[in-house]
């Protein structure tokens, strides 16, 4: 779901994984250094194509889907008020259920921005 848009998730690449103390310490931190890596370019995209982009909030949550996996939340200035510095799990169910909300076509250039940022990021290490 897309109402934030440019969410993403990072997988952990193997899905018996349900923790991250279940990884080696090596593998450990290369799952942070993705996942610190994937929310910079959620920022940098976000910040290039919505003026109010406000910051990103990085999860390791784990309580409904049993394997390893990030949640990458960008935060705008244009959020209800009253969900804006709270946590995007007390948006209302539709904003999670409702097809207009669904990932589409319509965020391919914010796709393509991020992947792009990912691009630049990796050339730098």
């Amino acid at each position: 779901m897309q109402f934030l848009p440019g969410y993403s998730v990072l997988l952990v690449d193997d899905p018996k994984v349900e923790r991250l103390s279940d990884l080696p310490r090596d593998k450990r931190l290369a799952f942070l250094s993705d996942m610190d890596r994937l929310g910079e370019a959620v920022e940098r995209a976000s910040r290039r194509t919505d003026a109010a982009f406000r910051r990103v909030n990085l999860e390791i949550l784990g309580n409904t889907d049993g394997f390893l996996h990030a949640h990458v939340w960008p935060r705008f200035e244009w959020e209800p008020t009253d969900l804006a510095r709270m946590p995007v799990w007390l948006y209302p169910r539709d904003r999670w259920t409702d097809e207009q909300y669904s990932l589409g076509p319509q965020h391919d250039p914010l796709r393509k921005a991020i992947g792009d940022e990912l691009d630049r990021l990796h050339s730098t290490t």
